[in-house]
């Protein structure tokens, strides 16, 4: 192994094709997006350069403000309740179900196959208050409290989709923190339990630290795929009510295809871009710190 990958020429034969299909997929259309922040127009009119008034305009944009807003705190939400969700689920398959756990790790994953379009639906009937009314708000009428517009408020429908989204995606991280949890050794766990740490003891002072990596990663990919997210915002709010459940994700879309305005909304995408790396370097950085604490 060590000859080959200190041969130049094999290592170029092996990464070759992935750096070119990751060039071709990945970074030119970044590139080209990047070429379009600097111009205005669209593909029927013509691109036209405008220097940097695409930036001038994103720094006194009232609804990128906004938009950036709710990514982030969507973001936080979300990433905190999936990977904490998922992780006390792998605790219990690990620690409580053990060989038991097949059948309810299966059932509890089964979301996160589902079609975003369809789970979005599926809220809508829960939380529904008219024309019928949804099954939430039928318990809500059975104890005497009256119905919610739950997406006639930005405060209700930004409680709904978290908890949508946490709901559709636990699994996932679940069965991604089961697989860090079962590659403790079992030697570590008794010679702990033979110390008398037992129950929280144990988590918080073994389990947690030896599983840091692993929830780490999780909290990497979350933070990552809650700052782009569309389809679920999409599929059950549209971003509204208005447009306080918008994030750039869906305002760098309506500005370039239903504006028509790509130079703007290449614009959006790159601060998105910029937003996802800075955030990402700031968990790895502290992981690193952690890691290395531990």
């Amino acid at each position: 192994m060590h000859r080959v990958l200190g041969d130049r020429r094999a290592v170029a034969v092996l990464l070759g094709p992935a750096l070119l299909v990751y060039s071709l997929i990945m970074l030119v259309p970044m590139l080209w997006s990047l070429g379009y922040a600097f111009t205005k127009g669209n593909t029927i009119d013509g691109f036209t350069g405008n220097g940097v008034a695409n930036f001038s305009r994103l720094l006194t944009d009232p609804a990128v403000h906004q938009a950036l807003w709710f990514t982030l705190k969507y973001a936080v939400v979300v990433t905190v309740g999936q990977v904490a969700a998922g992780y006390l689920l792998a605790l219990l398959y690990v620690f409580f179900l053990k060989k038991a756990s097949a059948l309810v790790r299966t059932l509890v994953f089964f979301p996160v196959v589902l079609p975003t379009v369809a789970v979005g639906l599926l809220f809508q009937k829960f939380f529904q208050v008219a024309p019928q009314t949804g099954p939430v708000n039928s318990l809500l009428n059975a104890v005497g409290i009256e119905s919610v517009d739950w997406f006639g408020s930005a405060g209700h429908a930004f409680w709904v989709l978290i908890i949508m989204d946490i709901w559709r995606s636990m699994g996932f991280y679940a069965v991604l923190l089961f697989a860090g949890l079962v590659d403790i050794p079992d030697e570590v766990l008794e010679s702990a339990r033979l110390d008398g740490a037992s129950g929280l003891r144990l988590i918080r002072h073994i389990v947690l630290p030896l599983s840091l990596p692993v929830l780490m990663s999780s909290v990497i990919f979350s933070v990552n795929g809650t700052l782009k997210v569309f389809d679920s915002l999409v599929a059950l709010t549209g971003g509204g009510p208005g447009n306080s459940t918008t994030p750039l994700t869906l305002y760098m879309f309506q500005t370039s295809f239903t504006y028509s305005d790509y130079g703007y909304g290449s614009t959006i995408a790159l601060l998105l871009t910029v937003v996802c790396l800075m955030v990402t370097l700031v968990v790895f950085r502290v992981s690193r710190r952690d890691l290395t604490k531990g």
